[in-house]
């Protein structure tokens, strides 16, 4: 499938998503993520599933849709240190959570989405042959009785071996996430 096509998939899915979920929205969140001379910086916007699988003990495991729009910043572009590149991504992600009953205290989560990256990354060393990328996640968190949510999470990004090169990029990342 051509760059074009796998786009114009993305932006399909992301917006069907984004019609059902408009009225179903109930969070949203900025993260700040740092890699191998790589940062990013995503915003994005939550809606929970209504599911709860197994329920036990005053807790479940349940989940989450997550649209993003993140800035990755390189710091080596091509190798060259001092030299930048910036991608954008858009993503979704299903989130799976095994958290309390109530949705507040501790947590625990994963997920694997598809990301749209604006570029070919190529920094560092480090080359990603497509723009199209899984990224797999898995985090911890604290939800507060205000609703606050403050997480940390691990992130990989990869095209699964659709194209070669495909180094991956791995980020560490610190999320607040509010539920209105």
């Amino acid at each position: 499938m051509r760059f074009d096509q796998w786009k114009s998939l993305l932006a399909c899915i992301a917006l069907t998503a984004a019609h059902g979920a408009a009225h179903a929205i109930n969070s949203t969140s900025l993260e700040l993520a740092a890699g191998e001379k790589v940062q990013m910086v995503r915003f994005g916007v939550q809606w929970d599933w209504a599911n709860r699988w197994f329920q036990s003990n005053d807790s479940h495991i349940g989940g989450y849709w997550d649209l993003s729009l993140a800035q990755w910043r390189g710091t080596q572009y091509q190798n060259i240190p001092g030299e930048t590149q910036h991608i954008t991504s858009v993503g979704l992600t299903p989130v799976f959570r095994f958290q309390q009953d109530s949705k507040k205290g501790f947590y625990g989560e994963a997920g694997i989405g598809i990301h749209l990256l604006s570029d070919l990354y190529d920094n560092d060393n480090s080359h990603l042959s497509t723009r199209l990328q899984f990224g797999d996640e898995v985090g911890i968190g604290y939800v507060f009785d205000n609703k606050l949510d403050l997480g940390l999470k691990l992130q990989h990004f990869s095209n699964g071996g659709i194209k070669k090169p495909n180094d991956g990029v791995n980020f560490a990342a610190i999320r607040a996430r509010y539920a209105f």
